[in-house]
């Protein structure tokens, strides 16, 4: 129920943000006849499956986004519950990241942006969220928070290295993003941190290299990097810590 809730204020977010306009002022409307929208038909999902995808004044029809990004956002929440199970601490810290995530990677791909109004108020929420994760056990250990700041810096200075290095493949939007995922990696780890950093190139290579041999995509191409920063990230934090181990025996370290 709350990841419907919150899924159906980020696709607020995702509508809005990108075009600067405020995401708690005037009331949602219609795109095409510009009727605000009621409560009744403001029930996440529920509401588009009652008005079968359209408009009630106009009958205008309204995108499967809307209902997609709800569903999608209800399924990360329950399913990172159930991974967590027990340790409750860390709940809110990973719902955070997962709406970001979402909102995040619709906006990019749409726009090819990542609008300071998501990413800097990120940079100040999710370590106050990973400090509050380390007082337990108690007594409260600040180790792992003093290494996500460290992490946090690290793979924000390597962004914006490869920014100045490369300005035409990388922006200062991954710059500040950068900081927010090596944070919430390097909390767990340091294989975490470095196993997500280098998935999201991974990823990112690959499907680059897929748009190419399709010829969906060429060499000029821009191809927006967020939505991979944050799936390695995921990555890293899910199975960073098998995947580093299992590259350290495979060197035999």
């Amino acid at each position: 129920m709350l990841g419907l809730a919150v899924g159906s204020f980020l696709n607020v977010v995702i509508w809005r943000v990108p075009r600067a306009l405020s995401t708690v002022s005037p009331r949602s409307s219609c795109p095409r006849c510009g009727a605000a929208i009621t409560s009744r038909d403001n029930v996440p999902l529920l509401s588009w499956l009652v008005l079968r995808g359209r408009c009630r004044d106009c009958k205008a029809p309204i995108s499967a986004r809307y209902p997609l990004v709800e569903l999608s956002t209800a399924a990360a929440f329950a399913a990172l519950a159930i991974y967590l199970g027990d340790a409750l601490e860390l709940l809110p810290v990973y719902l955070y990241l997962a709406a970001l995530t979402i909102a995040l990677t619709l906006i990019d791909i749409e726009h090819h942006r990542l609008p300071d109004r998501i990413v800097l108020p990120a940079l100040v929420v999710t370590p106050a969220l990973l400090a509050v994760a380390s007082f337990d056990p108690v007594p409260w250990d600040g180790g792992a928070l003093v290494r996500a700041l460290i992490g946090g810096a690290a793979l924000s200075a390597a962004y914006f290295l490869m920014m100045i290095a490369y300005p035409q493949g990388m922006g200062f939007g991954d710059v500040k993003l950068a900081g927010v995922l090596g944070m919430f990696l390097a909390w767990h780890g340091w294989a975490q941190l470095l196993v997500g950093a280098f998935a999201s190139f991974v990823l990112g290579g690959l499907f680059a290299l897929v748009l190419l041999l399709v010829g969906r995509a060429g060499r000029r191409s821009k191809v927006p990097f967020g939505p991979w920063m944050l799936l390695g990230s995921w990555v890293g934090v899910l199975a960073g810590e098998g995947l580093g181990s299992w590259y350290l025996n495979l060197v035999g370290l």
